[in-house]
């Protein structure tokens, strides 16, 4: 009983002078339930939404104002006409409009069946789901509020449209997902063991005395796996149009040129953790917690960012998956090219760049 109270000490004393074990142990529980029991929620807070307001009379405007302040909706614009609806989707990130016809307040107050419509963008099934229900509760609530004092009975008949994706899949939801976090994780993974491989077996300072610069060492390396991948992405986009049903509302050019750049990006990201550790189980480790956690949480495919406290806001724009998956949904199902689609394309083209620098960067200290 000694040697086992004796060894089980020994245990102990192991796992506390482990750091890393003992964040495991303790830190990742920790931040784990705080994210899931605090951050990162389904409810949907401040979204964007349009009024087109053809009546301009009390209870549009009041309607609006109780719609505004309820949280769960901010102003993004005023319309003036039904067309602008459509392109305000295209071009925005408008989540919802409202479209109050001439005669709303005239109808509402004689007892007639006054109309609202709302229109969403349900190329995010739920939160547009989430939307519509959290609106048509807001103004059921307005109507009720008045109808006990008014004579006729006042009502409201609330129509709801959603756009781009009317039959509510849930596979335009999913697949952009998917295909995001399935390129981002193959790719980074398979760049990440290439460099801390070379190191392992001692053959870096090999390839370093060898003719080529460190960027042609660093594009040899990456060239095979781009085409690969690339191959391997074009499979998945089949797969999600052919046999998941993804519509292919855009240009097919811009499509793979948008994949061909973020596979390039993926392979970038994995071979800078690779020139920053120097065991190929450190880069494979390393590229998984780095890359999944991050982009299944913080990307907007799971929970809507504009839900997130402001801190995981501002970190999810330094998420890649962010801005692939708005590109995916831009070009497959909303039909959108590179004018709308340019900001994403400009900060992904950025951030390859930018891992680039950094591996050379970081490769230079270590080899000279």
């Amino acid at each position: 009983m000694d040697r086992l109270l004796a060894f089980v000490k020994k245990e102990f004393l192991h796992i506390f002078r482990d750091q890393r074990t003992l964040l495991i142990l303790f830190g990742m529980p920790l931040v784990m339930v705080t994210l899931f029991g605090f951050a990162l929620t389904n409810e949907i807070k401040n979204a964007r939404v349009a009024i087109l307001d053809n009546d301009h009379g009390i209870h549009s405007r009041q309607i609006t104002d109780k719609l505004l302040s309820s949280g769960y909706f901010q102003l993004d614009r005023n319309l003036y006409s039904y067309r602008e609806i459509e392109t305000a989707f295209r071009q925005g990130k408008l989540k919802l409009a409202l479209v109050f016809p001439a005669n709303f307040t005239d109808d509402y107050e004689h007892g007639r069946s006054a109309q609202v419509q709302l229109v969403s963008d349900a190329s995010e099934q739920n939160t547009a789901l989430s939307l519509v229900n959290y609106a048509t509760a807001i103004i059921r609530d307005y109507s009720a509020g008045l109808t006990p004092t008014a004579h006729p009975p006042m009502q409201v008949n609330i129509i709801s449209r959603m756009v781009y994706n009317p039959e509510l899949k849930g596979v335009f939801v999913f697949v952009p997902g998917v295909m995001t976090l399935v390129l981002l994780l193959i790719s980074a993974m398979m760049t990440s063991i290439t460099i801390a491989r070379e190191k392992e077996v001692g053959t870096m300072e090999v390839l370093l005395v060898s003719p080529l610069s460190q960027f042609q060492i660093l594009l040899g390396k990456m060239v095979p796996y781009m085409l690969l991948s690339f191959i391997n992405g074009c499979v998945i986009m089949g797969l999600g149009v052919w046999l998941l049903g993804m519509p292919l509302n855009g240009s097919l050019g811009l499509l793979l040129a948008e994949t061909l750049l973020y596979i390039v990006l993926s392979l970038s990201l994995g071979l800078l953790i690779s020139s920053m550790v120097n065991t190929q189980l450190l880069a494979m480790f390393g590229s998984m917690i780095v890359l999944l956690m991050p982009s299944l949480f913080l990307s907007g495919f799971l929970f809507p960012i504009a839900s997130m406290p402001r801190l995981l806001q501002v970190i999810s724009n330094i998420i890649p998956a962010k801005y692939f998956i708005e590109v995916i949904k831009g070009i497959m199902i909303k039909g959108v090219g590179l004018s709308v689609l340019w900001r994403e394309t400009t900060v992904l083209a950025g951030m390859t760049a930018l891992f680039i620098v950094l591996t050379l960067r970081n490769l230079k200290p270590r080899l000279a």
